[in-house]
């Protein structure tokens, strides 16, 4: 399919905000019915993201790569699998979709449109979690193109919902939904002087995975095409 490039951004902002207002949505809905109970609060919410990844995935994937995601656009514009320009224009969409999602979750429930997140997530075992994370998203996601580009919504949709237990930060592992995040004061948010450091370490992970991906999933030489 080829898409213009109003198409592709525009898929990336969608995508993001859906992913966004079902974290900050189902985080608010854990919230009023697991009784106090976190960690059915917790699988509520993993569950939830899984299964809209999947699908946001597997309907705006072939416009835009479905990245959703500024640490995956930085991995596939370090493999040379995107522009610069192009590049740019999705970490835009991205970011701008995820603040609109988590406004839609609050209007959603009644909630105000924008709450600045007291939540801080400050500590050397949170920020190599998010190293953690986003290693092990970006590499999920350069295995599938590889071997298996199909499964790259099951894939993902499985890896995150995993990562929220796994993780000490509950895997983040996404520059536009950490920033979003700072947007809310409801179970998912973020205390806005976490973010630096969040960041960082998730553009460290998607650094490492994209030069082990480099090795790992590189293409034999004697490869024919039809192979």
């Amino acid at each position: 399919m080829n898409s213009t490039s109003v198409q592709r951004c525009l898929a990336e902002f969608i995508g993001t905000a859906f992913l966004l207002a079902t974290v900050v949505g189902s985080g608010v809905m854990g919230e009023q019915l697991a009784n106090g109970q976190v960690g059915l609060a917790l699988l509520a919410n993993a569950v939830a993201t899984g299964a809209i990844l999947y699908v946001l995935i597997t309907i705006l994937g072939p416009i835009s790569g479905a990245h959703f995601n500024p640490a995956v656009t930085l991995g596939f514009l370090l493999r040379k699998d995107i522009s610069l320009a192009e590049s740019i224009r999705f970490i835009g969409a991205q970011i701008s979709g995820g603040i609109v999602g988590v406004v839609c979750a609050h209007m959603m429930f009644a909630m105000p449109a924008v709450m600045l997140s007291s939540h801080a997530r400050m500590s050397n075992a949170l920020w190599f979690s998010e190293i953690v994370a986003t290693f092990g998203l970006m590499l999920v996601i350069l295995g599938g193109v590889r071997h298996h580009p199909k499964a790259i919504p099951a894939l993902v949709g499985l890896y995150i919902t995993a990562a929220y237990w796994f993780t000490a930060s509950t895997s983040f592992a996404n520059p536009a939904v950490t920033i979003a995040r700072t947007l809310t004061e409801s179970f998912s948010g973020i205390d806005y002087h976490s973010v630096p450091w969040f960041i960082l370490m998730q553009l460290l992970g998607a650094v490492l995975a994209v030069m082990l991906g480099n090795i790992l999933f590189d293409k034999p030489a004697n490869a024919t095409a039809t192979s």
